[in-house]
């Protein structure tokens, strides 16, 4: 099962998993019931009473101290009462190992249990994280519908490198999505450097050229605050899309991100940019020069940004997601519903394991048509 991140929700336990944590739980008293029955019905001479000590043992994994006391107390009840009846079990040797071992197992599920505890605030912490880098987007902005999806490929995963977010600004409604190359808290850092960065200059920036520039500004200043060993891999890729009020178009900025898939008119078009645009990063490697590419955006179509982890999904034979060929069959669906069966398809496709993290948006242009003459 992975991890999924949409905005304001986790996703629940299957009721399955709750079924098998419960069993798991159960556990130690069926060991103790099983030995005790063993022991009370088999010839003395296999003395099945000396795997005793196993049960406080097993309940130390997932038990609180006092359960797992008590459990021990039982088995050392247990033990006496056996050695009324089998006078030559060896019952001190096996009382003093159902001693220790019992002491031991309650320590250690103290142990545990402060483990547990820390490892709660630090997911406390991350889910603030996610909050602050990917905070839930208002579903519609200036008329636009929007939907957001993020899927992390390890369970216990809050946050990656991937990254999104959307601003209503005095040019229009603008879209950012990207990804960091590498992994771990220095990919996490320079996603939320970029992401911040956009949050302050799409409201200043007129042109799409200089709002790039200052995310370029803004990694490459993170990278050199906070260097790592693979510092020359900490570039990411990045689309920046603006969709000018009633402009009836978008202009698309591509620094080495998968290419959007635009919806028009029931055909689907992968918005290819026109020429290179260089990763942030990597301006000063191999030129900062950015191209902007005007698409045609009509009331009704819709958009979808993504980030490589859909494309490059695999099955088990290894064939990647066919993202376009599986938009053609989806037909007109509200950006929500479309990301929902994205996320169900994606799962079902790899088999339920992701090699890396997802994020898409969806957006819809409202169709005015339908609104000026309504059924």
């Amino acid at each position: 099962m992975h991890f999924v991140i949409t905005p304001g929700r986790l996703r629940r336990r299957r009721p399955t998993d709750s079924g098998r944590w419960e069993a798991a739980l159960l556990s130690p008293v069926i060991l103790t019931v099983l030995i005790v029955g063993l022991a009370f019905s088999t010839p003395r001479e296999i003395a099945f009473s000396r795997l005793l000590p196993a049960a406080p043992a097993l309940a130390a994994a997932m038990w609180p101290v006092l359960p797992t006391l008590l459990l021990g107390a039982f088995c050392l009840l247990v033990m006496i009462g056996l050695s009324f009846v089998y006078t030559d079990l060896g019952t001190p040797y096996t009382v003093a190992a159902i001693v220790a071992v019992t002491l031991a197992a309650a320590y250690a599920s103290h142990v545990r249990l402060q483990r547990e505890e820390t490892l709660f605030h630090v997911r406390l912490v991350a889910d603030a994280a996610q909050r602050v880098l990917l905070r839930p987007l208002p579903r519609l902005v200036a008329d636009m519908e929007i939907e957001s999806l993020y899927l992390a490929a390890q369970e216990q995963a809050r946050i990656g490198g991937d990254f999104y977010e959307v601003a209503d600004t005095p040019y229009g409604v603008r879209l950012l999505i990207g990804d960091v190359r590498g992994k771990g808290l220095p990919a996490v850092g320079a996603a939320a450097a970029v992401v911040s960065s956009f949050r302050e200059a799409a409201y200043d920036e007129a042109d799409l050229r200089g709002l790039i520039h200052r995310l370029e500004t803004s990694i490459t200043r993170h990278s050199a605050t906070f260097p790592t060993q693979d510092l020359p891999e900490r570039f990411a890729t990045a689309l920046l899309v603006e969709i000018p009020h009633g402009s009836g178009h978008v202009r698309v900025l591509n620094c080495g991100h998968p290419p959007p898939l635009l919806v028009h008119s029931g055909e689907i078009r992968v918005v290819e940019p026109t020429a290179a645009s260089p990763p942030l990063n990597l301006a000063t490697l191999i030129g900062d020069r950015y191209y902007v590419d005007t698409v045609a955006f009509a009331p009704g179509d819709q958009l979808l940004l993504y980030t490589d982890g859909v494309t490059e999904t695999r099955d088990g034979t290894g064939e990647f997601f066919p993202l376009p060929d599986w938009m053609r069959r989806q037909g007109p669906l509200p950006p929500r519903e479309l990301l929902d069966r994205l996320h169900r398809d994606l799962l079902h496709y790899s088999g339920g394991r992701l090699d890396d993290d997802i994020a898409a948006l969806a957006v819809r242009s409202p169709d005015t048509g339908a609104q000026e003459h309504p059924a």
